[in-house]
This record gives structure tokens, sequence and C-alpha cells, in this order.
């Protein structure tokens, strides 16, 4: 279970990460949408989880790999911005946040447009051996 601790951190990790990263999509990547949908310290405080959701979905992975490339530079960013809050930068750690392709996929499913059913091609988890 998250402390209260761990919680303020994160949040305060959450909001310096999207602004550094909404400011680097708008230098750099012309119509690129990164939002850091959720943030989670370790309990030692010495690693933080950050999850992305990027758009447009299909550039996520090669964007995804852009950022981890860059996290020592993200992470000197973000102790300049938060040394009177955090004593320790966490380490970071990104990973895509896929809730809401999931999201979509449920919807499409709801409205018809992937009938399983119908059309049971389309589900890959259900195909049998």
């Amino acid at each position: 279970m998250e402390t209260n601790r761990q919680k303020k951190i994160a949040g305060v990790i959450q909001k310096d990460l999207v602004d550094i990263l909404q400011g680097a999509a708008r230098d750099g990547m012309k119509g690129v949408v990164i939002s850091v949908t959720k943030v989670s310290v370790t309990s030692d405080l010495s690693q933080a989880k950050a999850y992305l959701s990027i758009f447009p979905s299909a550039k996520k992975n090669e964007i995804l790999e852009g950022v981890k490339a860059n996290s020592v530079m993200i992470r000197h960013a973000m102790a300049m911005r938060t040394r009177n809050q955090l004593r320790r930068m966490p380490e970071l750690h990104f990973f895509i946040d896929d809730s809401l392709d999931y999201i979509e996929n449920i919807d499409d499913a709801l409205k018809g447009m992937d009938d399983p059913i119908k059309n049971p091609e389309s589900s890959d988890k259900r195909k049998k051996d």
C-alpha cells in the first residue's frame, strides 16, 4: 500500500514530468501529445515508474524509446525542478499506458465494429491451436 509520502512525491514527479515531456514534444515533435497517466514510487523512494499515454499511438514505441534514451537528461531536469522538495530524485522508469487503446477496443466491440462472433479472426486471444 502506498503511503501519503509516496503519493505526494508521485504527484510532484507527475506534474513536473508532464511539463518536461510536453515541452519536448512541442519543440521537436509536431502533432505528438504525451501525457503522464500515472506515477508510482517505491517505498524507499529510489525508483519511480511513469506510465505514458502517447498520441498518435502509431508512434508510441518510437517515442517511448526516445524518452528512455533521454532518461538521464529528464531525471536531471526533474532534479533541478524538485530540488527544494526532494532530497534525492528517484530513478525514472518509463512504460506505455495502453489503457486508452484497451478502452477503444471495448468501445469498438460494443459498437459492433469488431464483433468476435461474426468475425472470429478479429480476436487473436480466442484463436484455437
